[in-house]
């Protein structure tokens, strides 16, 4: 017995509709979980205090300094990178072998284990150029990791802007340069705005590579040549050798809650630039 095309798409409007509210439901699940064991745990004193007898007791400030500062090196390092080979590609080249290798090259990039960008990280920076475990290395590394997600994500918002704008501005006398500055970028503020999001939001929730890279330091850090534990490295050591559950959860309630802020305000602050084209 066939179906009629009414009957085809109703049952494909509940199976999608059935994995988006799956979807919903597993993340609402593991937030609960997360929060639930771990706001009881998360204090004045947790928050602004150090760590002690390897993290079974006291706070967590040194791993949100080191979070902080990991993440402030890989934008700043990857963001002015990024859009600049974003640029290139749709504004000073037309499509050919160049361009697809670089464009070959982001996505293979995107794909790589992050455990692989630790080891580059680790023989080149930490080794090779001698700037040991420290919030250097990390972000260096970081920004090696984030950059292709800001070239891909910045060449869309790019592409995404109408010709007609360049055209106007070519018309009234504007350079290249002068179009793609005061016309070009301006446009594609948001979707630029959305990758340094994506970039940073994979900086805080990184383990791996932090760790061959950074270090794993329980110190404040006082400069970006000092070695560092983030909040997710902490984490992932609290609860690998189970030396305090409770601290591995209220560290991971953090995170969670930083990484919640920073996409509401982000979003927030797109949509304000959005409207305010």
């Amino acid at each position: 017995m066939r179906l009629g095309r009414d009957a085809i798409q109703r049952m494909a409007q509940a199976v999608i509709w059935m994995a988006a509210v799956s979807t919903i439901l597993i993340l609402m699940l593991i937030l609960f979980h997360i929060l639930k064991e771990g706001l009881p745990i998360i204090s004045l004193e947790f928050l602004s205090g150090a760590p002690h007898n390897m993290g079974r007791s006291g706070g967590i400030f040194p791993t949100i300094v080191g979070t902080i500062a990991l993440t402030i090196v890989a934008i700043v390092v990857a963001t002015p990178l990024g859009v600049g080979a974003a640029i290139y590609l749709v504004e000073y080249t037309k499509e050919g072998r160049i361009t697809r290798i670089i464009r070959f090259g982001a996505e293979c990039l995107a794909g790589i284990p992050s455990i692989i960008y630790g080891l580059f990280g680790f023989v080149f920076f930490v080794l090779y150029l001698g700037l040991g475990w420290s919030i250097l290395s990390g972000g260096l590394t970081l920004a090696v990791m984030i950059l292709p997600t800001i070239i891909r994500t910045t060449e869309e918002a790019l592409r995404a802007v109408p010709l007609a704008y360049r055209e106007v501005s070519y018309t009234l006398g504007g350079t290249q340069w002068q179009t793609i500055t005061r016309v070009v970028l301006p446009a594609a503020l948001p979707g630029i705005a959305t990758g340094v999001i994506l970039g940073i939001g994979r900086s805080v929730g990184e383990t791996a590579a932090v760790i061959l890279t950074a270090g794993s330091s329980l110190r404040i850090p006082t400069t970006i040549f000092s070695p560092a534990r983030t909040m997710a490295v902490h984490f992932y050591v609290l609860a690998r050798e189970a030396i305090s559950v409770e601290n591995a959860y209220g560290t991971a309630a953090v995170l969670i809650i930083a990484v919640l802020a920073i996409n509401v305000a982000a979003n927030w602050l797109v949509r304000r630039m959005a409207a305010g084209k």
